[in-house]
């Protein structure tokens, strides 16, 4: 089952796991999607490199278990959300260099992990980057009442105290001024009320993030389905008609 489940409270959805671990999931891509990347890239690259000689041939088989591990990692990254993910890779047909060679990088299930890995770094981590940072910075906007008097800028000679969401060129009373400059509290309640709505609504938006970013990781990383594994389930188990075919003794 699912973790990352949206519901449509959104004060139940601000206590619920699924969006802290939806949180932490992205959290954690920002770090270990930059070392899996890093990794995965450099045996890609030195395995490409280095195939032109026979002496690069371990190297390649070298690479693909280093991409495998790569991918495993994230498996273990999506258990707690989604469940087990199989990862199904093809066994080697022999127990040569060669054999193992042919077994891995003819195997669809190590191109996917490539295309996780390493072709859908950028997007996926720019992506969970921009939206973590937007929900971070209304998180904080929730604080401002107790904080709002910290920043300050000097306008004229004048020095002003208060927070700018805004343009405020010429300090809190000039013209001209577009926005709230949060220079008192009964300001810094209204702007933390509206960050607050703000906040709760994206919280949706990073769960949504959470889900597909998840998702697209568990469509690449774990074993196709068989079209035909219905049928054949339907196949090995004894049918209607067996109850109407007497036994042979």
């Amino acid at each position: 089952m699912s973790a990352l489940r949206l519901r449509r409270d959104p004060v139940r959805l601000l206590f619920s796991r699924g969006l802290w671990a939806g949180v932490w999931y992205l959290l954690a891509y920002q770090v270990v999607g930059w070392v899996l990347f890093a990794i995965a890239l450099t045996a890609a690259l030195t395995g490409a490199v280095l195939s032109i000689t026979l002496a690069g041939l371990p190297v390649l088989v070298a690479a693909a278990a280093a991409i495998r591990w790569c991918a495993d990692v994230e498996r273990a990254r999506l258990r707690p959300l989604l469940g087990g993910v199989r990862a199904g890779y093809r066994a080697a047909d022999g127990h040569g260099l060669r054999a193992q060679l042919r077994a891995r990088w003819r195997d669809p299930a190590t191109w996917r992990d490539v295309a996780y890995l390493i072709g859908l770094f950028v997007p996926l981590a720019a992506l969970d980057l921009i939206v973590l940072t937007v929900w971070l910075v209304l998180l904080a906007g929730i604080t401002l009442p107790a904080w709002y008097w910290a920043p300050w800028q000097t306008v004229h000679g004048v020095r002003y105290h208060g927070y700018q969401i805004g343009y405020f060129p010429n300090g809190p009373h000039g013209h001209p001024g577009y926005g709230l400059y949060a220079d008192t509290l009964p300001k810094a309640l209204l702007a933390a009320a509206v960050f607050l709505v703000l906040f709760l609504l994206f919280s949706y938006v990073l769960a949504a993030t959470a889900r597909a970013h998840a998702a697209i990781a568990r469509a690449l990383l774990r074993a196709p389905e068989d079209p035909l594994r219905e049928a054949k389930e339907v196949l090995r188990r004894p049918g209607v008609l067996a109850t109407f075919i007497p036994n042979e003794r």
